[in-house]
């Protein structure tokens, strides 16, 4: 495949929708992520807009996925796409039908019942609402991760912080939302009636097309 070239949030938007999945950083899939195919210049530099604001404006518009999808860490899917991958991390349960299977955790629950009665929430409130935080539950950032990775939730948007004169500063807070509610069930449930395993192997084979240069293992750690 040869390297695309990233330089703008439209550009990589429309590389998510050509080619599916597109992690942020370098994974199990050799020369396969957003930080390889954009030039040094755009990171991090003063006064240009990289790939973290690019996806910021990305996420906003919903068109894509945007959490941390793969290995624990932060990537992008395409509503094509996303049916299937959430087919198959799903394993066939909805985030009820898990729970009352004894398959998560209370404290994913927590999280759960909070975005679900109050819609897309900011990552500071979530945590207070959800009981996380001071004498109360621990380990709020991996349940998100975790429930990020079951795509039972993912980012709605992100918010800067206004310092007193409403200028915004730092890297932009995350609001979370139940998968649904960004992308539609028609989505996330749109590959419901194949099994798990079926999904899986969707995946791997369209992988396989796009980096041929890929063993059959990198691909199947890459979606795990």
């Amino acid at each position: 495949m040869p390297k695309p070239k990233i330089t703008s949030a439209k550009e990589l938007e429309a590389l998510v929708q050509q080619m599916g999945f597109l992690p942020f950083f370098p994974c199990s899939i050799p020369n396969f992520s957003i930080e390889e195919f954009t030039p040094s210049r755009y990171w991090f530099v003063e006064g240009v807009d990289g790939p973290w604001e690019w996806r910021m404006e990305v996420a906003r518009r919903g068109v894509v996925a945007y959490g941390k999808l793969f290995s624990r860490k932060a990537g992008l899917v395409s509503r094509e796409w996303y049916p299937d991958l959430a087919n198959y991390r799903r394993s066939g349960y909805d985030f009820d039908a898990r729970y009352e299977e004894g398959l998560t955790s209370h404290r994913e629950k927590q999280i759960m019942d909070v975005l679900l009665r109050e819609g897309p929430t900011l990552s500071r409130d979530l945590k207070k609402l959800a009981g996380f935080g001071g004498d109360g539950l621990k380990g709020f950032d991996s349940v998100i991760t975790s429930l990020q990775m079951q795509t039972y939730i993912t980012v709605h948007s992100f918010e800067y912080a206004r310092d007193k004169y409403g200028k915004p500063y730092g890297w932009g807070i995350t609001r979370y939302a139940v998968t649904e509610d960004v992308l539609g069930a028609d989505v996330t449930q749109g590959a419901y009636h194949l099994a798990p395993e079926e999904s899986r192997a969707r995946i791997i084979h369209h992988l396989g097309q796009l980096c041929p240069e890929a063993f059959d293992d990198d691909l199947a750690k890459f979606i795990r």
